[in-house]
């Protein structure tokens, strides 16, 4: 369905919800309706989509805002029959520019989407929660409940059946050679030696022809196996393309008026022994450039955290460890000084100096003119938000855009006064390994 003008977001939204003999994950997200999403985060319920109950779309400089007034307007007089893990929310993100340009592999996502899906299931621990949404002047619980029967009977039906194996990969092309990215880093490195820039993060991509086209469920269910502690992601806005990820990034998570976040900068790669994977770790830890890049970026969280919170709480810094790579984290929670909407935290935080750089501006405008390719929704936020303005958002990094045999993966690195191109480009190859391992045939 079109997404819904402001104007128009009076309209009655019915939503019924029935706990569910837990079906599979992977084969409920299979046999919904597109487009489809799903959510999956540590401590979080996992909750899979299908079909659109109503869809806000903006852009521009006020698209949250407006988003958050379409939504609040929605949600205001809703007829909800639902526990709290099984509640109606809007799925979605936005692009990483204000603006969507529009330009392949991105001509369905616009600058900021997001959909209250006919069909959700959420899996809490060993329970399930079906809930089925409508909206419109003739939305009717009658109907909804009927259509609430209807689903769960499909969903109780399904198998649990082990992922299929990667499509293949035929065939790579890099939007960025070797030589362009050496001058392309050290132009930003000039810039910022000359304090025009603090940092900049540049990224590529990277465009596959697969064998046979790719089942976003499937490609879901092994990033999941390897990657269980990330935020794996799907979005499919318009039903062709599926944007996909496992980000270890969260951006922002809101609960009442309690937050967490954090800073995740400073990557090396893992060692094939326990002995190397410590020294690595150790040498992450010491590196004088990768932690002033870390602290950077954990400063300006904190800045930017600051006008609207009570309490600020900054944790020890540390180790990420994941797959291939592992990075430098500091955990950052917050108390609110009052009530706010997770867009507005959202709004406030995108894009990090771990995505974009410092002074954000000048950095936004270094990648405008050096990236030979359109970000689209890549380092974004991608999450969730329920009528109470609570919420979850993560960066979508580690992701691809994936449509029949073609996929584009995207990766990036944090450049500062003394970054090395070729250092640089074997670290943008170590990230683009989570989603191309589970592309490519051993064979």
């Amino acid at each position: 369905m079109e997404p819904l003008r402001t104007d128009e977001m009076g309209a009655h939204l019915v939503s019924r919800s029935v706990r569910l003999s837990a079906p599979p994950v992977s084969a409920s997200l299979a046999t919904m309706r597109r487009p489809r999403a799903l959510w999956t985060a540590p401590d979080e319920p996992t909750v899979v989509g299908g079909g659109v109950a109503v869809a806000v779309e903006a852009d521009g400089p006020e698209r949250l805002a407006r988003v958050r007034e379409s939504a609040t307007s929605l949600f205001d007089g809703a007829d909800v029959d639902a526990p709290d893990v099984a509640r109606p929310r809007f799925f979605g993100g936005l692009a990483f520019h204000e603006e969507a340009t529009g330009r392949d592999p991105w001509a369905d996502f616009p600058a900021a989407r997001f959909v209250v899906p006919e069909v959700q299931v959420a899996f809490d621990g060993d329970d399930a929660w079906l809930t089925v949404t409508a909206v419109g002047a003739d939305a009717d619980p009658e109907a909804v409940g009927d259509r609430l029967d209807e689903v769960r009977e499909t969903l109780e039906s399904l198998d649990d059946a082990p992922p299929e194996g990667p499509p293949g990969v035929s065939n790579r092309h890099r939007t960025t050679s070797v030589e362009a990215w050496h001058e392309s880093v050290d132009a930003a490195v000039s810039r910022i030696r000359a304090g025009d820039l603090q940092k900049v993060v540049l990224a590529q991509a990277l465009e596959v022809e697969l064998d046979r086209p790719a089942a976003a469920p499937d490609l879901l269910a092994r990033l999941g196996r390897t990657y269980p502690d990330c935020h794996r992601f799907l979005v499919e806005p318009n039903g062709g393309a599926s944007f996909l990820g496992a980000t270890p990034e969260r951006l922002v998570s809101l609960r009442g008026r309690e937050v967490e976040t954090g800073a995740l900068a400073g990557t090396t790669g893992r060692g094939d022994t326990d002995d190397e994977d410590e020294w690595l770790a150790n040498e992450l830890l010491g590196s004088e450039k990768d932690n002033h890049e870390h602290e950077l970026v954990a400063e300006t969280i904190r800045e930017q955290l600051a006008p609207l919170s009570a309490e600020i709480r900054v944790g020890d810094r540390g180790i990420r460890k994941l797959a291939t790579v592992q990075h430098l984290w500091t955990p950052i929670d917050a108390t609110l000084e009052r009530d706010e909407h997770v867009l507005s935290l959202v709004d406030a935080l995108h894009p990090t100096p771990a995505v974009g750089g410092l002074p954000p501006e000048a950095a936004l405008d270094v990648i405008r003119d050096t990236e030979p390719f359109d970000r689209g929704w890549y380092a974004a936020p991608v999450g969730w938000f329920d009528a109470d303005g609570d919420g979850s958002f993560a960066v979508a990094l580690r992701s691809a855009i994936v449509e029949e045999t073609l996929a584009t993966l995207f990766a990036g690195v944090g450049l500062v006064a003394d970054s090395d191109p070729d250092a640089e480009w074997d670290e943008v190859q170590l990230k683009y390994r989570p989603i191309l391992d589970e592309l490519e045939r051993d064979d």
